[in-house]
């Protein structure tokens, strides 16, 4: 250990390094504020080092927090979860160890918006299957009537207009599609006339209206299985959807069916359940899909601000301030 590590708080995180680990590039800054605590580590001396641990680091959803874990770490005070979305903790049982929770959904915002534009585009004008065709050793003409799906002017509709939609609604009026979106409430007047955005108070209205529909809400229990069989059916012929929400939004079995027996046109999805799906789904083997490994926010420079903000939430934390991007709970 360092000298003056042992004074530093200890803040408990998945492990150092690995695909499961925190970002390997951020951890010599994590360690100027923290002295960090693998899994292993307090697995293997918990007794000692659970008193220690002030703060949890959640990094891709790792570590996972039950209750076993947070009885053995008496001194907690705040658990600091990468991105936005919070399905993966049970806040009730949060609040009733009385520990604080913050995450960081403006450094998600813009990246996250960005990518579903990036998938929509992609769909649309069969990137992936264009980028096969071209390389193959097979292809010997390009096809002049090989055709994908006209995007400007067309209807976006979004479901979930919180900051990522919004920021999606922004990026669709550059291509001047007409947006339509479905939320929990209505969006200010100023707001929606900024992007041209109509409120569908029903979300049935939308998806038959929309030529694009992009999921972009969070996972709770009234989201689960929101897109089943009877919503795509709802949809156009033509329709593509795109999910940069959470995989259980959307019932992948329907999906699946609706994709190989063009309900829609075609799909696009950063975000699957499980992730990733097994080598052997169905879902995998089919054209009309583009699936990306869960990367909306999966920049150097957004990356880096989560982090930053994960730490300036930690040390507000624990020396009694306010606590920024905190999450009420209920």
């Amino acid at each position: 250990m360092a000298m003056g590590e042992q004074d530093l708080p200890g803040v408990l995180v998945s492990a150092l390094e690995g695909p499961a680990g925190v970002c390997e590039e951020h951890v010599g800054d994590l360690q100027k504020h923290f002295r960090l605590i693998t899994m292993q580590e307090f697995m293997g001396n918990k007794n000692q080092l659970g008193p220690k641990i002030h703060a949890v680091y959640i990094w891709g959803g790792k570590p996972a927090i039950d209750r076993e874990l947070l009885q053995g770490l008496p001194a907690l005070k705040i658990v600091a979860n990468s991105g936005a979305g919070l399905d993966h903790l049970d806040l009730k049982l949060l609040a009733s160890f009385g520990v604080k929770v913050a995450n960081t959904p403006w450094a998600v915002s813009s990246p996250t918006a960005d990518m579903g534009m990036a998938l929509l585009l992609a769909a649309a004008r069969r990137v992936v299957e264009g980028h096969q065709l071209a390389i193959s050793p097979d292809t010997e003409k390009f096809s002049t009537n090989w055709l994908g799906q006209e995007v400007t002017g067309a209807t976006l509709g979004i479901v979930g207009m919180g900051r990522i939609g919004y920021k999606v609604a922004q990026r669709a009026r550059a291509f001047e599609m007409k947006i339509l979106y479905h939320n929990r409430k209505c969006r200010k007047l100023e707001e929606e006339e900024a992007v041209g955005a109509t409120y569908c108070e029903r979300l049935d209205d939308l998806l038959q209206r929309s030529d694009f529909v992009m999921l972009a809400m969070s996972l709770t229990p009234q989201t689960h299985g929101l897109i089943g069989r009877r919503e795509l059916r709802l949809m156009k012929p033509t329709a593509i959807l795109v999910n940069i929400g959470r995989g259980l939004l959307v019932d992948q079995d329907a999906l699946l069916e609706a994709l190989q027996t063009g309900v829609i046109k075609a799909a696009a999805l950063d975000v699957t359940h499980p992730e990733p799906l097994p080598r052997d789904h169905p879902l995998l083997k089919l054209k009309n899909i583009t699936l990306t490994p869960h990367i909306g926010s999966a920049t150097y420079q957004a990356r880096l601000q989560m982090m930053e903000n994960l730490v300036e939430s930690i040390r507000a934390s624990l020396d009694g301030l306010p606590i920024p991007n905190e999450v009420q709970l209920e």
